[in-house]
């Protein structure tokens, strides 16, 4: 059954009290106050709480605020509510949630909450020193039975900013494969992101209806300037704008920095947990460092439970920080060791240090490993990360130094926000990964380390994504203690670094949405308005032309990407998606002129050296070809389909030692790449060369081919051709029978006349060489190997 509420009891220690005014001897007994605690500290402002308590003695309650000031005390008589279900969003009602439901000890606590000018008053006259607070129930025939009491002060210290939060639905989604998703693609468009002053009774939509999952987000100190991941074309987590904060914002592409395009250290598309400086210049940022893909440097876990629905935590990468001014990335010193994974990154008030997990780097998904099947499961990849701190030094950087307290305990020390004073750190604390695990619990900590302290504030599950104010004297958090669909608490933190009872912030969502990564901003109020992002319309125009390419719709895509062209010219993805979908059109000479463009526009991407080269190969230009694809493997090493490539281009110069080298470098790549296998095997078997030729190697390899993909033409033909030049003719005779049935099935001209080629040769009993006795040109070398 799903936990909408937590029930947060004091000791139920016995209270003497009075039933009857004439019966001082008469015995009270304790009702439970759940909400709010003991010792709750209220900001100036905040709207009226609910009270919340339980009481089966009793039919009605008095509820009593005794001051210190001696002045009268606010009384009032109520029939106490049940406590209720708030109002429920229908568009994220889902087969794979539930809506929430009271638990039995919910379904029997009573509520009351005070008008807006009665808690004016209380707040007014608890705001020096704590207000009493007493329950008393009273039976049906006008007896006290029960009575409680606890102590609420009202802080003199005002919130003083609003929060910027994201508000999401909680609705996993399987595909026919199998997969989870924490969100169906075609409900990311539910996600909204909210601006809540706590002296308001309500939040304000600023962000709806975009079309990628963007998320993590940032501010700078002074709150002149908003980060955002925007997440870019497939929601590939390439994007990251960043902004003035205004009233009104307007992210254009002129504001979105494309990690995966400048071409600085890190090879892996996401900036993840990415911080604006306090001064709003710099961003620092996790990327990976040698890695190459994402499923090497990140552990993601999907689940169908929407309560606990995903676990998602780096395994790898280095801290890199860019500056605005320059539209540099660079490695930061001290955090770009490749041996550990450094995550977290966030700034000292003064900009001088970077506060960051790390951990010792490892393989997010060792081989073997059964797959987690909920959060906090032993099968999980396990890392415990420890905070440490490293001096910015304009970029510099310096020597790495653990934080006592929150490092090498035995637990895994991660997320650190640090204090606007700078006096503090608080950080997650969890038995493994980082954020939002159900054990997670925030800690406090000196800047310079010391003992650490677990925050009254903790909740009963799951608390995290915790922010500052600007002031330092408030914490806004997340926690699940409520309810599974996620709320939103404050608590007060003090000189000493004291925290008070959590706050919750009531009404920020519905009762079937969830509200994660709150952040203050250091503006007013209603500082923003709204946020308009322009720059994600040519990105969803990308992903509809690449959708209607995988339909098969090429002429439509076409017209998609000229219609993202006319929206910025500047945009390479535009200019490279537009130039391949051109080629396919037959219009090769502007396919290569917007292929020039794309790779003016950013030099260092290897796939568009790619694609430039691969078509000239096939249009005949190898020596044109030849350059492209070198600038390609030179930017991205590993490059499997790029050796591929080379290995053709070589061939195709008359070059084959140099081709076989680069045939074998794509087969380590990917052993069992069919196209690299057969490509190898052809090369040992028709090399001119015959210092180059093994047949015997040649065999192995294309037999292997065969194993994989038994009804390819173009993997027997190459089999068959092996088997020639180890003269065992009647087996290639046999081998291309089969090949030329496939081949002429498949109506493939060019490759059934290079079998009839091969078929004569070897019933003279002569093997196939390239260049030798072939009267036509083999094209199979060409157009069947996909790349």
């Amino acid at each position: 059954m799903l936990v909408v509420f937590s029930i947060l009891a004091p000791p139920r220690n016995k209270v003497f009290g009075r039933a009857h005014a004439d019966d001082p001897k008469a015995v009270l007994w304790p009702l439970s106050i759940d909400y709010p605690l003991d010792g709750s500290i209220f900001p100036p402002g905040i709207t009226p709480p609910t009270f919340i308590w339980r009481d089966a003695s009793a039919n009605s309650w008095q509820i009593e605020f005794v001051f210190a000031d001696n002045s009268a005390p606010v009384q009032v008589e109520t029939s106490g509510q049940r406590m209720q279900i708030g109002p429920i969003d229908p568009d994220c009602v889902s087969s794979t949630n539930e809506l929430p439901q009271l638990t039995p000890k919910q379904a029997a606590s009573r509520t009351w909450s005070p008008d807006v000018a009665t808690w004016a008053k209380i707040q007014q006259r608890s705001a020096t020193q704590p207000v009493i607070l007493t329950i008393t129930g009273y039976n049906s025939a006008h007896q006290a039975t029960s009575q409680s009491r606890i102590a609420l002060s009202t802080s003199l210290d005002p919130v003083g900013a609003p929060i910027f939060y994201r508000d999401v639905p909680l609705m996993p989604s399987q595909g026919a494969n199998g997969t989870v998703q924490p969100l169906s693609p075609t409900s990311i468009h539910l996600i909204k992101w909210r601006l809540r002053d706590v002296r308001q009774s309500e939040s304000h939509t600023v962000l709806k209806d975009m079309p990628t999952c963007a998320n993590c987000h940032s501010f700078s100190g002074d709150g002149k300037t908003m980060g955002i991941d925007v997440d870019g074309p497939a929601n590939d987590k390439g994007l990251y704008a960043v902004v003035p904060v205004e009233r009104h914002i307007s992210i254009q592409n002129k504001d979105v920095v494309q990690w995966n395009t400048d071409g600085q250290a890190g090879k892996v598309r996401v900036g993840f947990m990415s911080q604006v400086s306090p001064d709003g210049r710099y961003v620092v940022s996790t990327f990976a460092g040698s890695a190459l893909d994402i499923s090497n440097t990140y552990y993601v876990t999907n689940f169908k439970d929407y309560r606990f629905l995903q676990v998602f935590y780096p395994t790898r990468g280095i801290l890199e920080w860019y500056d605005r001014a320059s539209a540099t990335r660079q490695p930061l010193p001290g955090a770009d060791n490749p041996r550990y994974v450094q995550t977290d990154g966030v700034w000292s008030p003064d900009g001088k240090y970077i506060v960051f997990a790390r951990a010792e780097a490892k393989d997010p998904y060792p081989e073997g490993q059964p797959k987690a099947i909920h959060a906090n499961d032993p099968n999980e990849t396990q890392i415990q990360y420890d905070l440490y701190r490293v001096p910015f030094n304009d970029g510099r950087g310096g020597v790495a130094e653990p934080i006592s307290g929150a490092s090498h305990n035995g637990m895994s020390n991660n997320f650190p926000k640090v204090s606007p004073d700078g006096r503090w750190i608080v950080f997650v604390q969890c038995q493994n990964g980082q954020l939002m695990r159900p054990d997670s619990q925030l800690y406090i900590v000196p800047f310079g380390g010391g003992e650490a302290r677990r925050l009254a504030a903790n909740t009963s599950l799951m608390n995290s994504w915790h922010s500052f104010s600007p002031n330092g004297r408030w914490l806004v958090f997340s926690s699940k203690a409520r309810s599974f669909y996620t709320q939103m608490y404050l608590t007060h933190i003090d000189e000493q670094g004291n925290s008070s009872p959590a706050i919750l912030i009531e009404n920020a969502t519905a009762a079937n949405r969830a509200v994660n990564l709150p952040e203050f901003v250091n503006t007013s109020g209603d500082g923003i308005e709204e946020i308009q992002v322009p720059a994600v319309n040519q990105y969803k125009m990308i992903d509809e032309a690449r959708q209607l390419e995988e339909k098969g719709k090429a002429d439509q895509a076409l017209e998609t990407w000229k219609k993202a062209l006319a929206l910025d010219p500047s945009n390479g993805r535009v200019q490279s998606g537009l130039g391949a979908s051109l080629y396919f059109h037959s219009n090769v000479e502007e396919s290569f002129q917007h292929l020039r463009e794309a790779i003016r526009i950013n030099p260092l991407s290897a796939q568009d050296h790619f694609l430039l080269g691969k078509f000239m190969l096939e249009q005949t230009h190898a020596e044109q070809a030849l350059p492209e694809l070198e600038a390609a493997i030179t930017i991205r090493p590993h490059f499997e389909l790029c050796e591929e490539a080379l290995g053709k281009t070589f061939e195709a110069l008359g070059k084959d030692s140099e081709a076989l080298s680069h045939w074998r470098k794509a087969r380590l790549i990917d052993p069992t790449s069919v196209s690299a296998t057969i490509g190898t095997a052809w090369l040992l078997a028709t090399s001119p060369d015959a210092s180059l030729r093994d047949g015997a190697e040649a065999v192995r390899l294309a037999e292997s081919a065969v194993n994989l993909q038994p009804d390819n033409a173009e993997v027997l033909d190459t089999l068959a051709v092996s088997c020639a030049e180890e003269r065992l003719f009647s087996r290639a005779s046999s081998i291309e029978t089969h090949a030329l049935e496939l081949a002429e099935a498949q109506a493939n001209n060019s490759l059934t006349a290079a079998i009839r080629v091969h078929e004569a040769l070897f019933a003279k009993q002569k093997p196939f060489h390239e260049g030798r006795e072939s009267v036509v040109a083999d094209q199979t070398r060409w157009s069947p190997r996909s790349m």
